[in-house]
């Protein structure tokens, strides 16, 4: 980014990076529900799928309730390679939660299995695993999870398991193959796309906090980069940032419908011509 682009408008910082604090997360009114009933369902200690297309705020909401929730009273571990194997998956778990990994798919079970038994028995801790891009599980992977949740004759949740994942996790899971696994998730989230309102209040929230106490974005801009992005956070940041840049360097004080259109319009082109 150009020194001329924040000098511009004042900014102390790029604001539509991804790299934010817990702290300074923002759940806009329509995401509010879904953190509510995510956390609600964790200390419930039930397990959960949270669906939703690419860029909508899924980690965003992960990252939320991880701060919702008491340190002391859950241990939450993330997982975000969904593409390995069932022996591989379980290393991997194993890694995270401290533990020494077997060589044996058995092996690692029982070491995770057995770790999280202990935990919740000796220890006021509730284990959480939280696993992103669930969509991409391994069959054989999706197919055992099921008994990883089965504990002292499937009477106690010892574990919640949180799958995160593109709608098609929602498919899977309904499938008959995955039953004995779905009917132990009470929980069945989705998260929509940003409204519009949404959108105007993201941009002025981000902008804020680098210090732009005024409107950039004109409404009808804010309407554009809104149905360009379809509703993603990660779409409304790249477009807004372009449409700075390009304000900048048109001397622009604000933002306008004109601007933004041929932000948009060229970033379509672009990507017509790297298909």
């Amino acid at each position: 980014m150009s020194a001329s682009y924040l000098d511009a408008f004042g900014l102390r910082e790029a604001p539509f990076h991804k790299d934010l604090d817990d702290r300074d997360l923002w759940l806009p009114p329509s995401k509010i529900a879904v953190c509510e009933a995510l956390e609600i369902a964790l200390r419930e200690r039930a397990s959960v799928s949270l669906v939703g297309e690419p860029g909508v705020g899924k980690t965003c909401l992960l990252r939320a309730v991880r701060g919702r929730l008491p340190e002391q009273g859950f241990r939450l571990t993330y997982c975000h390679n969904a593409t390995l194997g069932r022996r591989d998956f379980y290393r991997q778990l194993c890694t995270a939660l401290g533990l020494s990994p077997s060589a044996t798919a058995a092996a690692l079970f029982h070491a995770v299995s057995t770790d999280v038994h202990a935990l919740g028995r000796e220890s006021r801790q509730h284990p959480v695993f939280l696993l992103d891009e669930a969509h991409l599980l391994h069959q054989d992977t999706l197919s055992h999870l099921h008994i990883l949740l089965n504990y002292e004759w499937d009477r106690r949740p010892l574990l919640s398991v949180v799958l995160v994942g593109l709608p098609e996790l929602a498919d899977r899971l309904a499938l008959r193959i995955n039953r004995s696994l779905y009917s132990r998730i009470h929980h069945r989230l989705r998260v929509d796309p940003l409204t519009a309102e949404d959108s105007a209040a993201y941009l002025r929230m981000r902008l804020e906090r680098v210090g732009c106490a005024r409107e950039l974005f004109a409404d009808d801009a804010v309407g554009v980069l809104h149905e360009a992005a379809e509703g993603a956070h990660r779409e409304l940041d790249r477009l807004a940032t372009d449409a700075l840049r390009l304000a900048a360097r048109r001397g622009k004080r604000v933002i306008d419908r004109a601007l933004a259109r041929h932000v948009v319009t060229a970033d379509a082109s672009r990507e017509d011509a790297a298909r």
